[in-house]
């Protein structure tokens, strides 16, 4: 059985832009990308915790140490800059390793989107 579990957070990140005319996606500096363990066109739940929105999009990389967060497409109409999110990947996996997994959780300055 596979059952589909939290892979990787990045933990109330600070929205820098919201770019209405795009083809879509959340951009994400490189280094919280990697810092989570995130891969450009991997699905992500996006928490918006200042107004409660809830969507999934997928991930592109951003300029390194830049704390870029930027929402595009119809996303962006469910953001304004400044709003704090909590963005979440998730992966199946056998039971037995699921029970076994650590995911990896980031938390970043919630000032500027930069690794501490």
């Amino acid at each position: 059985m596979l059952v589909n579990v939290v892979k990787s957070k990045i933990h109330r990140v600070k929205v820098t832009g919201a770019e209405l005319h795009y083809i879509g996606s959340i951009t994400i500096d490189e280094d919280l990308m990697d810092a989570a363990g995130v891969i450009e066109g991997e699905r992500l739940q996006i928490v918006n915790v200042t107004n409660g929105e809830r969507l999934e999009t997928y991930a592109i990389p951003g300029p390194r140490s830049s704390g870029e967060i930027t929402l595009n497409g119809a996303a962006a109409r469910k953001v304004a800059k400044g709003d704090i999110l909590i963005l979440i990947a998730y992966a199946f996996m056998e039971l037995n390793e699921a029970k076994a997994f650590k995911p990896s959780l980031v938390f970043p300055n919630e000032d500027t989107n930069l690794l501490k």
